[in-house]
């Protein structure tokens, strides 16, 4: 692995942060007197007051409708991740800032349990998060995704979950509850399994190996559980699919999936720049594959195109998957969640009288 002489940032994915696209401000940190570079920055928390706990999805490509996010911003920096612009929206840079602007939303299970127990809720399952890790590290301190499961399982409101970290075992007791209405599907994204790549790619996320043990961990507990080999990125850890799967199987898995890299507005430069730190030496490999899946260029927003990509090399992919799924008997059932045992929870004290 090899470094130029612009250094990146130890523990955090981006090492700049470039210009907000709407406001054209560029946001930069000052750089240590005595070293000449950027200090590694501490995450800060800012309350988020959004008054709709919920967020409604309508892309024909995502299976739900409802998404919780219980955070804004993601401490786990990983490089390719599809939701740094968002934090653009918030006046934040995609760079640094998303990783260490973090917008909590500290009333989120309140608000989850007024929504369910509200009359005009009709139970369906909800994806948390959707967008950003609702176990990333600050979680462990703050507890928000947790007090959100306990609403989940006050009322059996079916939930899947998406993560890249251990901690999701911490709830096993929550989530037990809700399998035991078939009410929830935990799936743990893993990029590579090749530790130094992830301890660069993805810095604060747990280890591959402690995402192979959650899935054990969860599976022995009768809990439904899968792995998403996401995203894969061409050219670098492409190859890993197969072995991801196969471990993730003989961990407990039961379901599989896969995205390939989507680099949107000023992602492809962070993500450019980092190539050029880590791997310069397969940094055009790299980019012309992921422009031959992407018809020429570095992301494809269409619907239905966005996640798996088009063009030769995407068929390569999407066959190498396909065929290791059917080998090693995933997915042979559907996953459907259950809103059969939903239960309304009381809101507030009048509704004991």
């Amino acid at each position: 692995m090899h470094q130029n002489e612009k250094n990146p940032i130890r523990g955090r994915g981006a090492s700049d942060n470039p210009a907000n696209r709407f406001e054209g401000k560029y946001i930069d940190y000052e750089l240590d007197e005595e070293t000449g570079e950027k200090p590694a920055q501490d995450t800060k928390l800012i309350p988020d007051d959004t008054k709709e706990i919920l967020s409604k999805n309508d892309s024909p490509d995502i299976p739900f409708t409802y998404g919780l996010n219980p955070y804004r911003g993601c401490e786990h920096g990983c490089i390719y991740c599809y939701a740094r612009p968002t934090h653009e929206f918030l006046g934040f840079s995609a760079g640094l800032d998303f990783e260490s602007r973090i917008m909590v939303k500290y009333d989120a299970a309140e608000k989850l349990r007024s929504k369910f127990a509200s009359t005009k809720w009709k139970p369906e399952p909800i994806a948390l998060s959707g967008v950003t890790d609702p176990f990333q590290p600050i979680e462990r301190k703050l507890e928000i995704t947790r007090s959100c499961l306990e609403v989940f399982a006050e009322a059996r409101n079916p939930v899947g979950i998406i993560t890249k970290n251990y901690l999701v075992t911490r709830d096993i007791d929550l989530l037990k509850e809700l399998a035991k209405y078939d009410a929830v599907h935990i799936t743990l994204s893993i990029t590579t399994l090749d530790r130094d790549l992830a301890r660069v790619m993805e810095p604060r996320t747990s280890q591959p190996n402690r995402r192979l043990k959650a899935i054990e961990e969860l599976s022995k507990r009768g809990i439904s559980v899968g792995v998403n080999v996401a995203p894969i990125i061409p050219g670098l850890t492409d190859h890993e699919c197969p072995q991801i799967l196969e471990q993730a199987r003989d961990a407990g898995a039961t379901q599989a999936s896969y995205t390939i890299v989507r680099l949107p507005h000023g992602v492809k430069d962070l993500f450019k720049e980092w190539l050029e730190q880590h791997f310069p030496d397969r940094k055009e490999k790299v980019l012309n594959r992921i422009r031959d899946i992407r018809d020429g260029k570095l992301n494809e927003s269409e619907f239905g195109e966005r996640f798996h990509g088009k063009g030769e090399f995407a068929s390569q992919i999407r066959k190498m998957f396909n065929i290791n799924v059917e080998k090693l008997g995933l997915n042979k059932k559907e996953l459907r969640l259950s809103t059969k045992y939903f239960q309304r929870p009381q809101e507030g004290q009048l509704k004991l009288f």
